[in-house]
């Protein structure tokens, strides 16, 4: 039975996660969590899982858990702020440590997990996009694996076993094309938040979700497929592909393709990583091909989908402008779901941040330097977003 901890845990990552375990009760067994201010969901899933330690990353929450489960027996070692979060992944009895925190937060403790020798299941895009410098060195040293739990690098990893080393020719990662894939271009200035979160086919948090409906999404899974797989940045496509059923593809040096095929379930890839190398039996609905029907593929619009030549380009100059151009993401979106800036603000703010630090972008940054990029771009998406709400609008006469 795999000892598990879980970053995230009332997250939709983090839930998915628990819901395999509670299916898989033989296989699977959770020693820790860690959450961020959801006490409701934080408690019930403490006293259903029993976990050893447990952290809630708003401190101010504390008191809070401490009287939700008050009545718990044995009653779990409680952590709070960062620090607690950090700790729980480093916890001595875990085998793997699942990933789920949304963002650059969880960066510090699946540095510590790995640190701690544990096997990583990395749900989590930013910590090799922002952190690649620091964090492969560390899995090589530490000897750990570094297990994908998303949904397209699970799919390719999938598909990469038992191909020989050199046998990678292309990655093509496949995108559903987010909640506008459908819509003119035209159409994106009269985008509502609301719009933004109403994606076709999966059920994700919501700045993943924006993310999606920007392709930004796609382009950070670039920048992540290359530093997983190994390959260069020309070597890695995107393609559209409206229903989510192909999750990705690799194309070998003979030009034979194989992909990964499944309905739009995350966890599926939660469960590949947790289960590595063994392959685990599920009731869940079996694939049938008569009923997806059509399968169909075309290229993204590169009007459209802005963000995803962004991460192109920042990916190639390598460095810390990785870390600066997801800092300077998350930051605009989330001014974007505060209603703050317009959804065609969040690639305008993110390339200008891109360009200010392109001229002092580290070759070769350590964490200090990763956490200040990213620090420094956050701040600087929001003067960004100011000098954009406050510049005068262009009035057309015809």
């Amino acid at each position: 039975m795999k000892a598990i901890t879980l970053i995230g845990s009332t997250g939709s990552i983090g839930t998915q996660t628990l819901d395999i375990v509670a299916q898989c009760p033989e296989q699977f067994r959770i020693v820790g969590l860690a959450a961020g201010s959801n006490v409701e969901l934080l408690a019930s899933q403490i006293r259903q899982f029993r976990p050893s330690i447990v952290a809630i990353s708003n401190e101010s929450k504390l008191p809070e858990l401490k009287s939700a489960i008050k009545d718990v027996e044995p009653q779990p070692t409680l952590l709070s702020g960062e620090a607690g979060v950090i700790e729980v992944a480093r916890y001595g009895e875990a085998q793997t440590v699942v990933t789920g925190i949304v963002g650059c937060a969880g960066l510090l403790p699946t540095i510590a997990a790995i640190e701690a020798g544990k096997d990583i299941a990395l749900a989590n895009k930013e910590t090799l996009i922002a952190g690649a410098p620091v964090v492969l060195p560390l899995i090589k040293k530490h000897n750990v694996k570094l297990l994908p739990a998303d949904s397209e690098h699970s799919a390719i990893f999938q598909c990469l076993q038992g191909i020989p080393e050199g046998g990678l020719r292309k990655i093509i990662l496949t995108a559903s094309g987010g909640a506008f894939r459908d819509w003119d271009v035209k159409k994106l200035a009269e985008v509502t938040v609301a719009d933004a979160l109403k994606h076709p086919n999966w059920s994700m948090g919501r700045k993943i979700t924006v993310d999606s409906a920007t392709l930004m999404n796609k382009g950070l899974e670039v920048i992540e497929a290359h530093f997983l797989f190994g390959l260069d940045y020309d070597d890695i496509e995107i393609v559209i592909h409206p229903q989510s059923i192909i999750h990705s593809l690799i194309e070998l040096q003979d030009t034979s393709v194989l992909a990964q095929l499944g309905w739009a379930d995350m966890r599926l890839p939660l469960l590949y990583a947790l289960s590595y190398p063994e392959r685990i039996y599920t009731d869940w609905e079996r694939l049938d091909l008569v009923k997806a029907g059509s399968l169909t593929f075309r290229e993204p619009d590169h009007q459209k989908y802005p963000c995803m030549n962004l991460a192109y380009n920042v990916g190639k100059a390598g460095g810390s402008m990785p870390a600066v151009l997801n800092a300077a993401n998350e930051q605009a979106v989330a001014l974007f779901l505060e209603e703050k800036i317009h959804f065609l603000d969040i690639p305008r703010c993110i390339e200008i941040v891109c360009d200010r630090h392109s001229q002092q972008n580290n070759s070769n940054p350590n964490l200090e330097d990763i956490l200040a990029a990213d620090k420094w771009a956050r701040q600087e998406v929001i003067e960004a977003a100011n000098n954009l709400q406050n510049a005068p609008k262009v009035v057309s006469i015809r």
